[in-house]
């Protein structure tokens, strides 16, 4: 898909991330080993709508069963690391040094989120994304157990859903998301929604 995207030389901060959220904008890598970063303005958006989200018979059946503990935000810098690291359909990624401390900082300033799937003390899975007004970006996931980042998916969606938001971005689309119904749009479209979705308040995730 095609976008816009520069590169970014002086230090970034996590308040010019946001505000880079907040017109469509998002930060990467080339690879984890490279220090510099770049804007990505897809002109295709990826959005997974909370109303017309759905859930496979075998994943809804694999939930009831509850295979794993999931919690929020107990371990960001896990997570985020865990997503950085190279996976057999993943051998590099875009998350470098410089986007893991700009995230940590926005976890701290409470922008920043994890959904986890525990195994005991094990952590097999989650994902990570931004919040800001009523728009969840999400930013990536991964999973060292079946079905660990979609029930942790599946759990973001009854979150955002339970406290009122409004979008949840992908970004892109891949062919997993679309089974649970993340679609493509316009980036225009995409604007209108997010202007929409940025103003205050902010809601708690």
């Amino acid at each position: 898909m095609g976008g816009r995207r520069g590169r970014y030389y002086p230090a970034i901060t996590p308040e010019v991330l946001l505000r880079a959220y907040s017109i469509g904008l998002f930060p990467m890598a080339e690879s984890a080993d490279d220090p510099e970063i770049f804007w990505v303005e897809p002109e295709v958006r990826g959005i997974l709508p909370l109303d017309a989200f759905h859930i496979s018979k075998s994943l809804a059946k694999a939930i009831r069963k509850k295979p794993f503990d999931i919690r929020v935000d107990t371990a960001f810098d896990q997570v985020i690391a865990a997503c950085a690291e190279p996976a057999e359909d993943r051998p590099s990624t875009w998350i470098n040094s410089t986007i893991r401390k700009l995230y940590s900082e926005l976890h701290g300033m409470g922008h920043a989120h994890s959904v986890e799937a525990w195994e005991g003390e094990n952590l097999v899975g989650g994902l990570y994304g931004v919040s800001l007004g009523s728009v969840f970006f999400g930013e990536s996931m991964f999973s060292r157990r079946t079905n660990a980042s979609k029930v942790c998916l599946v759990h973001l969606v009854e979150l955002l859903r339970a406290r009122g938001f409004t979008l949840l971005d992908t970004q892109f689309t891949t062919e997993h998301l679309k089974t649970f119904g993340a679609i493509d749009i316009p980036k225009e479209e995409y604007l209108k929604l997010l202007k929409a979705a940025v103003d205050p308040p902010h809601l708690k995730f």
